[in-house]
């Protein structure tokens, strides 16, 4: 007697779906991992690099005269960093404090003023008509290829020309012009305002300085901010406007200032601990806006980025 053995029923027979075959496991290629890891050492060598004079600055600012000179300069010594900012402070009948003010005034009165005269032309470079558009904003852009150095020395004839050699006006009225700022305004304004919302301002009856200051302004505020930081940093550190436009050291900004304080050691090298507390209490308002503003200083430098 023959046994005859059921043949195995298969999906075709049954209707079933075929199962899907198993996943095979993906592998991360050596190349891909190899590549990541070089380029976050790369990333940390730079980082530390930067962070290393910021860091000495602060450890040499908590140092006594006899560990300053005494210890190597990474090295922790006595903790004296509040008596270093009491002797910064107190100096010279308070000079240092009077240099503080000055940076303040030139930094953020003529970056804010700045600012809003860049904004202003780019708004207007970007949304208006007139003859010789093209042209005049070539001339702007080769005004961005133009070094600052150059143009300190013609600046202080004009100064001179009209008085305004040591005075505030000698360095707040050259920080109003920026040919880079308006360049920035330009591509701001044409990423951030529609060409709708002004034809839109203007149908309502609003006139051009008030769809400026009450539509446009508003919507250009990252920008402003980003050009304001801008700004402000090169303001904070402008070094060779104070030397030539200034003589009276009630005026000096606090570069300027730490500069005269430096050029002193060789006579007094009680003023090196002096200068190196002063750099480090002139970081400080640097850092602090930046941290302030850094939310609008992402967004303002993305502008036009994505469409």
């Amino acid at each position: 007697m023959s046994t005859q053995t059921a043949a195995p029923r298969t999906a075709e027979h049954t209707g079933a779906a075929p199962a899907p075959p198993a996943p095979t496991p993906r592998r991360r290629p050596r190349r891909a991992w190899a590549s990541k890891t070089a380029v976050n050492a790369v990333l940390i060598m730079l980082a530390c690099y930067t962070l290393m004079p910021v860091s000495w600055l602060l450890i040499a600012a908590t140092k006594n005269r006899r560990d300053l000179f005494g210890t190597d300069g990474f090295s922790l010594g006595e903790f004296n960093l509040f008596s270093n900012i009491h002797e910064v402070f107190t100096h010279d009948d308070g000079i240092y404090g009077r240099w503080l003010l000055n940076t303040v005034l030139y930094a953020v009165v003529g970056s804010a003023l700045s600012s809003l005269v860049s904004v202003a032309a780019g708004y207007a470079f970007d949304k208006y008509e007139f003859s010789g558009k093209e042209k005049l904003f070539g001339v702007v852009l080769a005004g961005v290829l133009v070094p600052g150095a150059v143009l300190t020395l013609p600046m202080y004839l004009l100064a001179s020309q009209a008085g305004l050699t040591n005075t505030y006006w000698a360095l707040l009225i050259p920080s109003l012009v920026n040919p880079f700022g308006v360049y920035l305004a330009r591509v701001f304004c044409e990423g951030y305002v529609p060409y709708e919302v002004i034809e839109a301002a203007r149908v309502d009856g609003a006139g051009d300085v008030r769809t400026f200051r009450s539509i446009a302004l508003p919507m250009l505020a990252p920008g402003f901010v980003t050009l304001f930081l801008f700004s402000f940093t090169a303001s904070w550190n402008n070094f060779y406007g104070g030397l030539i436009m200034l003589n009276d050291k009630d005026l000096y900004p606090v570069s300027l200032g730490l500069h005269m304080w430096n050029i002193s050691i060789t006579e007094s090298p009680e003023m090196y601990s002096l200068a190196i507390t002063g750099s480090l209490i002139a970081v400080v308002p640097l850092v602090i806006a930046f941290l302030c503003l850094q939310r609008f200083w992402r967004s303002g430098l993305t502008a036009g980025a994505v469409k």
